[in-house]
């Protein structure tokens, strides 16, 4: 059950500031007041004229805080202040109040009282004025120990020892009083009201929601891009974050503690998962995994041969070529001097070698990356038994408007 929203929240010094004149004066009974944002401020002041003047003679009152053309302006005329100002006026006591509701923090300014006769020029303004000051209030969280927190309202205003305050969790009041113990890690939201402000609260407070991680780019990550991780979740205090990468059935890897990693120029040893958490006061919570896939050209394939003893005429050979890809490569094989290729695959096999199936052959793995190849030479010892039976052959990456060889 909710308090009751009735009350006034005034903030009074209560020291008497008198503007006089030749008989004219006005009597304020504060210098400064100072509220809370939302709640019904209250300002008074009593005025004396000459003798001579009758009180019928006094044909206008008025609060103002601006002046046109040299004039003052009447706080009813304000728009800003529409439906929000009252004035209480009294003849006889020579007093008059000025009331305003569901405070502003744009009504923070020097509020003046002037009044005058139905004689030109017979008036008189109470200068300085009194200044108001509106502000806001919000929930300060301290750690008590390991468990708990206290959550303590507070306001930039001196407060009267009468203000008080009501918790609310979730939009469910729990308690009266200036503090609030909670548990650490809680999820709930937590905010205060001051008594006669209920138009207005405190910001909640709360532990951080499950982050969500963000990609820039999101299109196809390449070797050399830019990237960057973006870790964001609503809390309030704002959240600190931290940046890991998972390394398998090692612990994470810490990489960052800022909201966003990036990558100047990723790398493919940059794939694999990341994570962040984010944490305040009041909680800590971990993203999901995220994913990192960098794609990249062959690197230069390897070329194997099987059987790997002394090879002989009549022999089965099988040529292997492999290279790191991603995506995965496919393969071709040339042999030097041809304009098709010999085979496509991984994997060529020679079922019956013989002398005529001796010179270079070429191995290209290719993705839409880009493309890379090697070479091998095979000669069979019954030709050359003086010889080695294979010899790899490096080359550079083969490019189209140099090499001629081996044809697309």
């Amino acid at each position: 059950m909710s308090p009751s929203a009735g009350g006034l929240v005034v903030f009074l010094l209560s020291v008497q500031v008198i503007q006089s004149q030749d008989g004219w004066r006005v009597n304020y009974r504060q210098t400064d007041v100072c509220a809370a944002k939302g709640s019904t401020v209250y300002i008074s002041c009593y005025y004396t004229y000459p003798p001579g003047i009758d009180p019928s003679d006094i044909k206008d009152r008025f609060w103002f805080t601006k002046e046109k053309d040299g004039e003052p302006v009447d706080l009813k005329t304000d728009s800003e202040y529409s439906g929000r100002v009252t004035y209480r006026c009294y003849s006889n006591s020579r007093s008059c109040y000025l009331l305003i509701t569901d405070v502003r923090e744009s009504d923070s300014a020097e509020y003046k009282f002037t009044f005058m006769t139905n004689k030109p020029g017979e008036k008189y303004t109470g200068s300085p004025g009194v200044t108001l000051s509106v502000t806001g209030f919000q929930v300060q969280v301290r750690r008590s120990d390991s468990t708990w927190l206290e959550l303590t309202c507070h306001s930039s205003c001196v407060l009267s020892d009468r203000a008080e305050y009501y918790w609310y969790k979730n939009e469910e009041y729990i308690k009266r009083g200036s503090s609030l113990s909670v548990s650490s890690g809680s999820t709930d939201r937590y905010y205060c009201y001051l008594r006669g402000s209920y138009s207005q609260r405190s910001p909640a407070v709360y532990g951080p929601q499950r982050p969500s991680v963000s990609v820039s780019p999101s299109a196809e990550m390449l070797e050399g891009d830019s990237v960057t991780l973006t870790c964001s979740t609503d809390a309030n205090p704002a959240a600190n974050y931290t940046w890991y990468k998972q390394g398998g059935t090692s612990d994470p890897r810490l990489l960052s503690e800022e909201p966003q990693l990036v990558f100047s120029s990723i790398q493919s040893s940059d794939s694999g998962r990341y994570f962040c958490t984010a944490e305040n006061q009041l909680g800590r919570k971990t993203s999901d995994f995220i994913s990192i896939d960098v794609k990249y050209g062959p690197q230069r394939p390897s070329v194997s041969v099987s059987p790997s003893a002394e090879m002989l005429e009549g022999d089965s050979v099988t040529l292997t070529c492999s290279a790191d890809a991603n995506p995965a490569a496919s393969y071709t094989w040339y042999k030097e001097h041809e304009d098709s290729p010999r085979a496509s695959g991984q994997i060529f096999t020679i079922t019956n070698f013989t002398a005529e199936h001796s010179g270079n052959y070429y191995c290209e793995a290719q993705n839409e990356m880009g493309r890379s190849n090697s070479t091998i030479r095979l000669i069979p010892s019954s030709a050359e038994p003086n010889h080695a039976r294979h010899q790899s052959l490096q080359q550079l990456p083969w490019q189209q408007d140099t090499i001629k060889w081996p044809p697309l």
